[in-house]
């Protein structure tokens, strides 16, 4: 990512165990697929929809 993109951390907080397969799919979009782990992705529209699908699950810093 250059220097000049804004960046979003994101921290899977909750499990994807029983949860709908469209949320686990999502997380795993997202680079997350296990508990505590942290992805940093580019700011776009598209991260922030996902992220706001399983809102419940993670912990965003800006």
């Amino acid at each position: 990512m250059s220097a000049n993109k804004k960046t979003i951390k994101v921290t899977q907080i909750r499990s994807a165990v029983n949860r709908p397969a469209d949320q686990e799919a999502t997380l795993k979009g997202l680079g997350l697929n296990k508990m505590h782990k942290v992805s940093v992705l580019e700011d776009t529209p598209s991260v922030r929809g996902m992220i706001k699908k399983v809102a419940h699950l993670v912990k965003v810093e800006e």
